[in-house]
């Protein structure tokens, strides 16, 4: 890409994709090579519109939306991802947009949590615990329509193939989150969160791991990886994203438990609706096995990791709030990924 052929920010820029395939670029150059060449007045204008993309957010712009959340996933690809070719991962450049849409990301999501709810939580690490679940027993997303109304009883076979994409940024490599989150960890957290992940990768048994049985579902559907990308929603990306960025960073790693932990207590009662519908329809049994496993699988998961992780953590007033915001992260943005899911929001 020649440099002099900038275009520059403007007030506000209509054609965000084009903008993000435009950053998106220079993610398959070398680090040095996108630093040198974007030190100057180009580098500048771009982050300026990474800026301006981030303001057209918070006006509700939903193209902007997309366009933020598939940058920012397409960034997180560098650092999840193998591949045989280069890539702008260390990059300076990179860095700086990157903390500028994790900066957005994280400030949009605060701005739908109380404080005052979170200045609630109990001090007595398992009356704290206790709280937690109510909280999640209390919110909408809990038993959300969209799995028992329209999943169980409505959904058809495309229906579930579109499921199954948009479910893809976290159940396709929960063990991956899990090998970030448990970085630095020690102790009962740490033994914890490894036995889940051996859980995942089958206990040892390469035809049990859980993400090999997860892309089982793409071949009872033909769901080709080149279409994942662009059948995913914003709020699907958000998911992805959020699971990822609190997974990668050790700042995190209290939301990182919140987060988790709720996506895994949240799923038995959401995967037998799956089921039922899979089972309804009479599609191939190869493309369940993944989520009737985890029925059983993560109902312990989820006890193990509120008692190892989320109880031990609690005997600090700072994990407390921090693991809190990262609960409900998990249900405000579930809720809101669920709402557009159902057939009367995308109809509307």
């Amino acid at each position: 890409m020649d440099t002099r052929e900038l275009s520059a920010p403007i007030a506000v820029r209509q054609d965000w994709t084009t903008f993000v395939d435009e950053v998106s670029s220079w993610l398959t150059r070398d680090a040095g090579d996108v630093d040198t060449s974007l030190a100057g007045e180009y580098g500048a204008g771009l982050l300026a519109t990474v800026r301006q993309l981030n303001d057209a957010v918070l006006t509700d712009d939903q193209g902007a939306f997309y366009a933020q959340q598939l940058l920012l996933a397409r960034i997180y690809q560098m650092h999840t991802v193998l591949t045989e070719g280069t890539t702008a991962e260390g990059s300076v450049f990179v860095a700086e947009v990157t903390r500028l849409l994790e900066h957005a990301t994280a400030q949009a999501e605060d701005a739908r949590v109380d404080p005052d709810l979170l200045d609630q939580a109990p001090e007595e690490p398992r009356a704290y615990l206790s709280w937690l679940k109510q909280l999640a027993r209390g919110h909408r997303v809990f038993k959300h329509p969209y799995y028992h109304e329209f999943i169980r009883n409505q959904a058809d076979a495309n229906d579930l193939r579109n499921y199954v994409m948009q479910e893809s940024v976290v159940d396709g490599r929960f063990d991956d989150l899990l090998a970030m989150m448990q970085v630095g960890t020690s102790g009962p957290a740490k033994m914890e969160i490894a036995a889940n992940f051996w859980d995942e990768m089958g206990n040892g048994d390469p035809a049990q791991v859980h993400t090999y049985l997860f892309n089982k579902i793409y071949e009872v559907f033909d769901i080709p990886q080149s279409e994942l990308e662009r059948s995913l929603t914003a709020n699907a990306l958000l998911s992805g994203n959020l699971a990822v960025m609190l997974s990668r960073y050790r700042k995190y790693y209290p939301e990182a438990v919140g987060f988790l932990g709720m996506t895994e207590w949240m799923v038995p009662d959401r995967f037998v609706q799956v089921v039922h519908a899979w089972e309804r329809l009479g599609l191939a049994d190869v493309g369940i096995v993944y989520h009737r496993l985890h029925i059983t699988v993560d109902s312990q998961h989820a006890a193990g990791w509120f008692h190892n992780v989320v109880v031990p953590a609690a005997e600090s007033a700072s994990m407390r709030r921090a693991i809190a915001r990262g609960t409900l992260w998990r249900l405000n943005s579930s809720a809101r990924y669920l709402d557009e899911r159902m057939p009367s929001a995308r109809t509307a």
